[in-house]
């Protein structure tokens, strides 16, 4: 989408494309699975993981951090990543309000 477009559309449609296009990748969702799994802030064990190449998963790290669902930290001359607990529970409350609008017509001859 252009960056003119987005004018159209509210602040929180934006947020939900920006945050749905990190969803957008399987690399994506192995990497966010795997940091919440460990709970803990992870650096180079993603690679072994993910069986990915470094400039693979290095680049799905910058698309998450730039939406700050990741966070990083240096230490000496490596990074370590973690899920954003802040920006984590607006995603979450993001996507539930979005999820809890729709309302079941109550059967399968609803459309």
């Amino acid at each position: 989408m252009g960056i003119t477009k987005t004018d159209l559309f509210t602040k929180e449609q934006n947020e939900i494309a920006l945050f749905a296009k990190c969803f957008a990748h399987p690399a994506r969702v192995a990497i966010l699975e795997y940091l919440l799994k460990k709970n803990e802030c992870v650096n180079s064990m993603l690679v072994t993981e993910l069986g990915l190449a470094q400039a693979t998963v290095s680049q799905h790290l910058k698309e998450l951090k730039s939406t700050g669902i990741i966070q990083g930290t240096i230490e000496g001359n490596s990074m370590n990543y973690c899920i954003n607990p802040t920006t984590w529970a607006k995603l979450k409350e993001t996507f539930n309000q979005l999820f809890d609008q729709h309302i079941s017509c109550g059967g399968s001859d609803c459309c």
